[in-house]
């Protein structure tokens, strides 16, 4: 009999943690029979390959990612809800990626402790527990002890969410893209930038510092979208700093002209302040790009102390700019760093992180050092 997954959202709005939650759905429906279960009611914006339940009380559509105080009184319907669909549909697994929907998992262990419950945690542990979700922080906490294993994607991040629960691993997020034949065109004077538009996050304010620095025949291509208030101060900031006819904006993109944003560039660049795993790296990557990163864990983990991509320091235009204007001056290195990129993007195999999910899910995984993740997976596995 094949294993009952579901995996949970809050929704289906264009966003990191969806989109790796839909790509590794989509994946394992080989495999066992996935079900994707929305808290609200929103159109997809992802393709799904499984049927999609949402909460028979649906939550509000216009809270795109709740960050609030007293989650399980805000969603008291939508986690009833919840564990009725799971006891229901008779589920083996449930997955739970993200602060709110962690902090279900005590109420489903409570009412269906035979459940394996995977806490899925996809940004930095200081992040999620001091800002984020600083104002749920208890009930995030409570759902990482509950769950039977809590996910990270990174060394540093597998290290701080052990403190809460010894069954914690880190598994690397299910690629989402996939080179079909073309690769970057090395010889465009573009560098890419690929993210949500959010000053603050994503550094934007860096990226448009390093825009001023540019050589007169270089332009950085952003591709991305945000809330209104945020596209106004990144509109605003292009006029003040003087950059604008140095910014290509091409606003959300997905898809064919996704992969054409990255075929037309030279270089890739993140300016982020934190990062859990960022997936656009891992395309980018897969493209064919040479990657310039400031530091943050995420991109630290991708770059592995600049083996794979230039990691400057975090916040510092000016040591950015140093490690860009190597690669917007020479080929050869270009072509160097965006080999070392193809290299590494072989690290993300999908079928490897799916066989490494399945065990998990069929609890056939026993916690081994974070430095040995190429799991030794036992009989079965991967084949029922």
């Amino acid at each position: 009999m094949r294993m009952k997954i579901l995996l949970t959202v809050e929704n289906l709005v264009m966003d990191g943690v969806k989109r790796a939650t839909t790509v590794l759905g989509n994946a394992l429906t080989s495999q066992a029979d996935v079900t994707f279960y929305s808290l609200a009611q929103p159109r997809s914006f992802y393709e799904l390959a499984a049927p999609l339940i949402t909460a028979r009380r649906p939550a509000s559509a216009t809270v795109l990612n709740y960050f609030g105080a007293a989650p399980l009184q805000v969603y008291e319907a939508q986690i009833t809800d919840l564990v009725a669909t799971l006891e229901e549909g008779h589920y083996d697994a449930v997955i739970l990626p993200g602060g709110l929907l962690t902090s279900f998992a005590p109420a489903i262990k409570r009412a269906l402790p035979r459940v394996n419950v995977i806490a899925w945690m996809h940004n930095n542990v200081d992040i999620y527990l001091n800002q984020y979700y600083a104002q749920m922080r208890d009930e995030l906490v409570a759902g990482l002890l509950a769950a039977d294993t809590v996910v990270t994607l990174t060394d540093s991040d597998w290290e701080g969410y052990s403190r809460f629960n010894s069954h914690t691993v880190k598994i690397y997020n299910p690629p989402t893209m996939q080179p079909k034949g073309h690769q970057a065109d090395l010889n465009q004077h573009v560098i890419a930038y690929t993210g949500r538009i959010d000053l603050q996050h994503k550094g934007l304010d860096y990226l448009l510092a390093v825009a001023r620095a540019l050589p007169d025949d270089w332009q950085i291509a952003v591709a991305g979208s945000g809330p209104d208030d945020q596209l106004a101060t990144f509109q605003r900031l292009m006029d003040e700093l003087n950059v604008r006819e140095r910014i290509i904006y091409r606003g959300a993109l997905k898809d064919t002209e996704l992969r054409q944003h990255y075929e037309k560039a030279s270089v890739f660049m993140m300016t982020s302040r934190w990062e859990g795993m960022p997936l656009v790296m891992g395309e980018a990557m897969a493209m064919g790009l040479p990657i310039v990163s400031m530091w943050n864990t995420g991109s630290a983990e991708y770059l592995q102390a600049g083996q794979h991509g230039v990691l400057t320091p975090a916040r510092d235009v000016n040591g950015f700019v140093k490690g860009l204007l190597p690669l917007l001056h020479d080929l050869e290195i270009r072509q160097d760093y965006a080999e070392r990129a193809r290299r590494r993007s072989h690290d993300f195999t999908l079928s490897k992180i799916v066989r490494q999910w399945l065990a998990l899910l069929n609890r056939q995984y026993v916690p081994q050092s974070t430095l040995d993740m190429d799991w030794d997976l036992q009989r079965g596995v991967g084949e029922n």
